[in-house]
């Protein structure tokens, strides 16, 4: 069978799909894609997989892919980052048998893409995205059409668009995207509810819409309704015991549908993030649900808090935070960190700190907590706090061996080893120097004619 192209590709391979679940690391997972589909999504991507990895390694690709034959989950796109046109091929052909069509990311805009180059940082060939014009964005996706993609998604976001500077997508750019093409485009950014769908293929002309912090908080939407979050949860929990997934995965979709109940109980949310169990997540989910119950026989009549659109065990769209309005001096770009103390909060903890204080609940990440330490005079690092040249550890063993010193602070005891190694020798007793042999002596030799080897 020929390959399909374009339009009739979107058409008759991909059933014409208008309402898409985005690729998302860690949370598009085969019992979250089966979850969407049974409310409304019509076909969902994989996670971000790394090709070099999905084709070095056979347990990468059977914990991602090759588990187990799942015929609802189709239509499904493989997505791959990739930076070799080889790998990203063979990565395809060991994945074409399993999905319906293979996606390169050229959208991710987190740091681990930069390092790897790949995701939007494969576009670093091009002025930056921040300065990039709609006519250099179509130029672009044209050039993507001419390379021979079939389909493509716009985001609507610069790279630097991420975390709480994600701010709106820019339809503008997506609609002259799909003017420019004739292939399909999928329109994603802005989505929290299906109005939201239909006004974007309504003001885009897209083919299809994709949706990720949507979704996550309601995978109901594309049904455009907004169901108890217990009711999707336990029925999460049910796909996870049939199709199971890293807890990690599991835990972290809980967080996003309890999200707003978790500000209300939140001594819950201990509870949730220190479970190590699947039964322990349902157990806590189940406890929230209770919580809710009594809730709404308390708050019977009344009008949901805290500016929500809803009572807060709805589900229902996560507005994330932008950052807080710098002062007029500071005018220039902030830092992850500043950003991060500006939120203020456990929540804005990073995975690795936030893991850490699960094993200690006593530390912190207070700067301000911190001790303060001298500097070493010479690199900057923390000085011995008895060296006698006021150096760190490894400045000091420099010097002290350039100059045979001692310094008790570091323990490093070059001129009292030298000393004790000069009054040994000097206590040795002195050997007679012996006559030189003859040639024809017993044990003379000629000559020295080679060297000894080690």
């Amino acid at each position: 069978m020929p390959k399909l192209q374009g339009f009739e590709f979107w058409s008759r391979t991909l059933g014409g799909a208008r309402h898409i679940v985005a690729p998302m690391v860690d949370q598009s997972e085969l019992a979250w894609r089966l979850l969407s589909r049974r409310h409304g999504a019509q076909l969902c991507y994989t996670p971000m997989l790394h090709a070099q990895v999905f084709v070095r390694d056979a347990n990468y690709r059977k914990e991602n892919l090759y588990c187990e034959v799942c015929p609802e989950d189709r239509p499904l796109i493989v997505q791959f980052c990739a930076n070799d046109p080889e790998v990203f091929v063979q990565a395809g052909l060991l994945a074409q048998d399993c999905c319906d069509a293979i996606d390169l990311n050229l959208g991710c805009p987190q740091m681990i893409a930069k390092r790897g180059h790949y995701g939007a940082f494969l576009q670093e060939e091009w002025d930056l995205l921040q300065r990039m014009k709609i006519d250099k964005t179509v130029r672009y996706a044209q050039m993507l059409e001419k390379a021979g993609c079939q389909l493509l998604t716009v985001h609507g976001r610069t790279k630097e668009q991420k975390g709480p500077l994600s701010g709106a997508a820019s339809w503008e750019h997506i609609r002259a995207v799909r003017r420019a093409v004739s292939i399909p485009v999928f329109a994603n950014g802005n989505i929290q509810c299906l109005r939201d769908v239909e006004r974007c293929i309504r003001d885009t002309g897209v083919q299809g819409v994709m949706s990720a912090e949507g979704n996550l908080h309601n995978p109901a939407l594309f049904e455009g309704r907004s169901p108890a979050v217990w009711e999707l949860a336990e029925e999460y929990l049910d796909l996870v015991r049939q199709h199971p997934c890293p807890l990690s995965c599991v835990r972290a979709h809980l967080f996003k549908l309890w999200h707003h109940t978790l500000q209300v109980h939140q001594q819950l949310r201990e509870e949730l993030a220190k479970v190590k169990t699947l039964e322990g997540i349902a157990a806590v989910s189940q406890e929230l649900k209770l919580r809710c119950q009594e809730d709404m026989c308390r708050q019977e009549g009344e009008e949901p808090s805290g500016g929500l659109p809803f009572f807060h065990w709805i589900c229902q769209p996560y507005f994330r935070p932008g950052p807080k309005e710098a002062s007029q001096e500071s005018t220039g770009p902030r830092s992850k960190r500043a950003l991060e103390e500006e939120e203020g909060g456990a929540d804005t903890l990073s995975k690795n700190k936030q893991k850490k204080q699960l094993r200690n609940p006593h530390k912190t990440f207070d700067p301000s907590l911190k001790p303060k330490y001298a500097k070493c005079d010479q690199c900057g690092n923390p000085k011995g706090n008895r060296c006698v040249f006021n150096l760190c550890r490894g400045c000091c063993k420099k010097r002290a061996f350039r100059e045979t010193a001692d310094c008790q602070g570091h323990g490093l005891l070059f001129k009292t080893k030298l000393e004790k190694s000069l009054a040994w020798k000097a206590a040795q007793p002195r050997l007679q120097e012996p006559q030189p042999a003859g040639p024809g002596d017993p044990g003379g030799f000629p000559e020295v004619v080679g060297s000894a080897l080690a």
